[in-house]
């Protein structure tokens, strides 16, 4: 009990591991606790703790929302399947990861235009088909470039960091902005 309240997105094959028993003894176990099951949880999550996403469709969020505070913070789920990894070597296409921490740093924003501007990345470890990738990402600040939020996201599988990106997202606010850049309207 104590683990699933320190990490709710702890699946039950990983508590088998952990606590070195069979998976059926750690179902069990959950149902008589009334402890649901990962999807369940993570659905209970999302009704109870998270703001409407401004910028996006929630459909583009790579990845399920599992938790959004606007202009704050924010965590996803993405779960790598054989649509996302290399056919030879299991490994997940590093598009996906940087996807599922894009759109999750978009999504952060308390806008109806937020896009992104830069983004500084690193994979720290390859993610392989069957592996939960969990994004958190942290709205470090908006003051000081206007029109501007840098966002922190860090993406863990288990305990383990896998992905760390730094997104420098542009946001309206309203007014004439062509800080940084060409107008749009001079674009054509």
């Amino acid at each position: 009990m104590k683990i699933i309240e320190q990490n709710p997105f702890v699946t039950d094959r990983e508590l088998t591991r952990e606590l070195k028993v069979s998976i059926q003894t750690i179902r069990l176990d959950r149902m008589e606790l009334g402890i649901p099951e990962l999807r369940e949880r993570m659905k209970q999550m999302a009704e109870h703790s998270y703001d409407q996403v401004r910028s996006l469709q929630l459909d583009e969020v790579v990845g399920d929302v599992v938790d959004l505070q606007l202009d704050k913070s924010g965590i996803s789920i993405f779960e790598i399947r054989e649509e996302h990894v290399f056919t030879r070597n299991h490994i997940a296409r590093g598009h996906y990861v940087f996807a599922q921490a894009n759109s999750l740093a978009v999504a952060l924003i308390n806008d109806e235009i937020a896009l992104t501007a830069s983004a500084d990345i690193r994979f720290l470890r390859q993610v392989h088909l069957g592996e939960k990738c969990i994004a958190k990402a942290y709205v470090r600040s908006m003051a000081g470039q206007k029109g501007k939020a840098k966002v922190e996201v860090f993406t863990y599988v288990g305990e383990e960091m896998v992905f760390q990106g730094n997104f420098l997202i542009y946001r309206s606010t309203g007014e004439d902005n062509s800080e940084g850049g060409v107008q749009y309207a001079d674009r054509h």
